[in-house]
């Protein structure tokens, strides 16, 4: 499992930097997920949104821009991203491969 952002999917104003290098671990996703296909193993990205994890730091004007664009208003919750993972890594998840799973109230 690969960790990107959503703006490494849609990309984000202010971070070029960012969005690119998160574009880049998914293209490093999708390639490694060919490459090990062939010894069933499974390559998956998670593209996290807004998560509320305490490191957030945004002015309140961008805050308010931000859940705007999130039709569930709200932040996500680790555990939630968590729950995503071991999803991927449990047995039941064996067919899902090369995939960028967003996790982030609707955003895209």
């Amino acid at each position: 499992i690969t960790l990107s952002s959503v703006s490494g999917v849609m990309g984000n104003r202010g971070q070029v930097n960012y969005s690119a290098a998160k574009a880049g671990i998914i293209g490093a996703t999708k390639a490694l997920a060919i490459e090990l296909a062939k010894r069933k193993i499974t390559v998956n990205c998670i593209a996290p949104g807004l998560i509320d994890t305490g490191m957030i730091e945004m002015e309140e004007s961008a805050l308010k821009e931000a859940m705007s664009m999130i039709p569930m208003k709200r932040m996500g919750q680790a555990e939630e991203v968590a729950g995503l993972a071991s999803y991927l890594m449990s047995d039941i998840a064996g067919y899902v491969t090369r995939q960028v799973i967003s996790i982030n109230g609707g955003m895209l």
